[in-house]
Parts: structure tokens; C-alpha cells; sequence
């Protein structure tokens, strides 16, 4: 029966369910007691939604504390072995896939090189479907316990109603790639574990809001740099995380020509996949053979050798020139959204990062206007280069405190604003702060 907000009873006591998983999640270990204000909810309505939780495997008993005169009180905590969930990256160099349980430990994890093929799209779903495969039969795991294995990629993720999510990705080749459909076609995956798929940048965000350098800013913009440059929004009215194709953004008329195709995109200057091409136009001499992780780490090491050895002069002005572009890029997300931090991820970007953060930092603040220039903090993310998978991961996991602890399967189109709910949920500056990963 509904009432009068057309919630029904089973929509309150998931509700309830739900707002004792989050906080027993994110603060836990808690007590009862401890619930009650933490929740909102009446004692006795705690003591029914934690039976019933207990019951369910999801919660269990975690050490006990002392109370004021009384009988020592029991903490609770979400039982990491109640769930798992798979994160996937579809990064530019490799496809990662790891396997967590429900405290985001990690279980397994598998990755295959991309090479000739690139982005072909069967090679990159055959990567994934034996990713899965290989990672559960690692841990020994059932694929009916999966809540769902979430999956980041490059581009644009359209949700259509027949098809599933559908990718759009112009600077691999992908346009308009049914991802979702191709993926559960050549799956031994049941029918009931979803697959949730979102842009990579997003998941990134998604994680360092969560769980790293992001945790209690409610304004924040995430940038992931690889062989490309994408980043995702945080705001108090764009509380769920927006990708932004900032990589596009033009930063040179008549530049040099991106991998989308149009001339002076700050992807053409910041890219990795830039960065040693244009190493190389210059006289440079990257490693042959070499993938482009180990060919920018030759770079950095060119550019900045041990004390004594001279330096490559290409190698440093190619760098030198790219934090400047970096700041001026990193001016532009200061200006149009007035950010309390701007994080700085992805393999790339913790490579470079590490070596000329303070030159991106002063750069940035010389092109952005003064005000608020002086109220953003520019970091590195927290995370390292597994961010992007543990991000994945959590969509499955929002979606499963979304619910309740449940793991009935949604319509697809209904899928997407429970766990986009629970995101906003978690991000808002009125929630308590996040745990960390452990």
C-alpha cells in the first residue's frame, strides 16, 4: 500500500536498510546505540532492520566497547564476504580487471595488454569476458554471487532502453559500440548480475570522491590523464559526477591535429601518446618497441637525469611546454566551475604529476582568475593507477546499497538512478565522511 509520497512499505524498509549499510560501511564499527542518531531511525526500528540484515549474511558482529555503566555495548559491521563485486578499465594501454568483496579489498585481478589490434571492438570484449572468467576462477568464487561487475571506458556512455549502454568513442573508433548487449551475448555470466557501465574519467572521480584525495569536498574536478586527457565534474548541483570531455577542449586555433580529429585540442599537447610523438618530431628517441608507459618513464628519466648526466633538451622542453599547457587547461576548470580541489589521476598524470606538479600548479594559477585561483587546491590523487577499476566497482556496490542489500535485477532503464541515488547520497557535503579502502 502506498502512502500519501507514494512510498510503499517495502520503499521504507529499503530505505531503512539502506541508511544502516551506509553508515555501518562508511563509520563502522557501530553500535545499535550508536545507529540510532547516526540513521535518523528509531531504536526500534535499528534493532528490526539490523535483525533482519544479520539474518541476511550481510551483517555481522565486530568486538564490543564499553558503555557508561552498562553492559558492554556489540559493534556491527557490513560483512566483507557478503558480496562482490568485478571493476574493469578499458584504458588505453591494457584492460584491467579485479575482482573485490564488499569492503573493497581485493581478491584477484588480471590484465591484457593492448597492441596491434588497439581498440577493436571484439578483441576488447573477449579481453573482458576472459578478465571475468579468469579472476573468479582465481578466487574460487561462484559468478551467481557477483552483485555486478562494473566497467570504465573511454568516451561518451549513452543508456538506450533496447540496448543496453552504448558507447561513443571517437577517439578509438567506437561509434555508437553496444558494449552492454555485445558483453551479455558472449557472457557465461547469469541473466540477474548486471553490468554497469560508465565513462573512465567518471569512475575515477567516482573512487577519489569516495575513498581518496576527494573525500568530504562537495566541488571538486577529477582529471585523468593516459594516452588521452578526460576529467569528471563534482558539484553541489552535479552531485553524482559528470564526465567532461575537457581533452577537446581547444587550447591552440590551427594546432596540431587531436586524435578526434579537430586541430589544437589540449589532448594533442597533454597526452601521453602526444607528449612522446612530439618527443620523437623533435629529434628525441623514445624506446622502440616499448609500450607507452615504459616509453614516458624513458622520457621523464631523459628529461630529468641523475645528478651529473646531461639532460635531453627535446625531452625537457617537450615537458616544460606541457605543464604549461596542463595549468592553462587546469585555468580554464578554475574559472568556469570554481573548484575546492582538482585532483590529478590516472597513469599519466601520476607519472608526470610527481615530477612538475608545482609548474602546473603556478602555471594554473597565472591563467585562472585571482579569486578563485586562491580557493582551489590543486593534488594528486590517492589511489594510484588501480583507480579507475576499484571506481568501477562501486557502481555495482551503490547500486546494491541502493536496494537494500538486495540483489533482485532491475529493468535496465530503471537500473541506472538507483545506483546514481546512492552516489549523490555519498556526496553530499552534509553526509559523514568515507571510510578507506582497505
Amino acid at each position: 500500500m502506498a502512502g500519501r509520497n507514494g512510498r510503499t512499505v517495502r520503499d521504507l524498509r529499503r530505505g531503512n536498510r539502506t541508511a544502516v549499510l551506509q553508515r555501518l560501511y562508511f563509520d563502522g564499527p557501530l553500535s545499535r546505540f550508536e545507529l540510532g542518531p547516526a540513521t535518523g531511525l528509531s531504536s526500534g526500528s535499528v534493532s528490526n532492520v539490523v535483525a533482519d540484515l544479520v539474518a541476511d549474511g550481510l551483517v555481522e558482529e565486530a568486538g564490543s566497547v564499553d558503555s557508561d555503566g552498562g553492559r558492554p555495548r556489540t559493534l556491527l559491521r557490513v560483512a566483507p564476504g557478503s558480496g562482490h563485486m568485478i571493476g574493469v578499465d578499458v584504458g588505453e594501454t591494457r584492460v584491467r580487471v579485479e575482482l573485490f568483496d564488499l569492503a573493497l579489498t581485493e581478491l584477484a585481478r588480471t590484465q591484457r595488454p593492448l597492441e596491434s589490434q588497439g581498440y577493436d571492438v571484439g578483441v576488447i570484449t573477449g579481453h573482458v569476458r576472459d578478465g571475468i572468467a579468469e579472476v573468479l576462477a582465481a578466487a574460487g568464487l561462484a559468478p551467481e554471487l557477483l552483485l555486478g561487475v562494473g566497467i570504465g571506458v573511454p568516451g561518451i556512455v549513452e543508456r538506450t532502453p533496447d540496448r543496453g549502454a552504448v558507447v561513443h568513442g571517437q577517439t578509438i573508433g567506437w561509434d555508437a559500440v553496444p558494449l552492454e548487449a555485445l558483453l551479455r551475448a558472449g557472457t557465461q555470466l547469469p541473466d540477474g548480475v548486471p553490468y554497469f557501465i560508465d565513462n573512465g574519467a567518471k569512475t575515477l572521480g567516482q573512487a577519489e570522491m569516495w575513498f581518496g584525495a576527494g573525500r568530504g569536498a562537495g566541488n571538486a574536478v577529477v582529471v585523468l590523464f593516459g594516452s588521452g586527457v578526460g576529467a569528471c565534474l563534482v558539484t553541489p548541483e552535479v552531485e553524482r559526477g559528470r564526465a567532461v570531455e575537457w581533452g577537446h577542449l581547444t587550447v591552440r586555433v590551427r594546432g596540431r591535429r587531436c586524435r578526434c580529429g579537430a586541430l589544437g585540442c589540449l589532448e594533442a599537447y597533454a597526452g601521453a601518446e602526444s607528449l612522446l610523438a612530439r618527443w620523437s618530431e623533435g629529434g628525441g628517441n623514445p624506446p622502440r618497441d616499448a609500450d607507452e608507459e615504459t616509453a614516458l618513464t624513458a622520457m621523464l628519466a631523459a628529461a630529468y637525469p641523475p645528478e651529473g648526466a646531461a639532460a635531453d633538451p627535446v625531452a625537457l622542453a617537450v615537458l616544460e611546454e606541457t605543464a604549461e599547457y596542463l595549468g592553462a587547461g587546469l585555468s580554464d576548470l578554475i574559472n568556469l566551475f570554481q573548484p575546492e580541489r582538482i585532483l590529478i589521476g590516472g597513469w599519466a598524470g601520476l607519472q608526470l604529476g610527481a615530477r612538475f606538479l608545482p609548474a602546473v600548479r603556478r602555471h594554473a594559477t597565472a591563467y585562472a582568475l585571482r579569486h578563485p585561483a586562491r580557493k582551489v587546491r590543486i593534488d594528486l590523487g590517492r589511489l594510484g593507477p588501480d583507480a579507475v577499476t576499484v571506481g568501477a566497482a562501486i557502481l555495482p556496490l551503490a547500486d546494491f546499497f541502493a536496494r537494500g542489500g538486495h540483489r533482485a535485477e532491475p529493468a535496465p532503464e530503471a537500473r541506472l538512478p538507483a545506483w546514481q541515488a546512492a552516489l549523490e547520497e555519498r556526496r553530499s557535503p552534509s553526509a559523514p565522511g568515507a571510510g578507506a579502502v582497505q
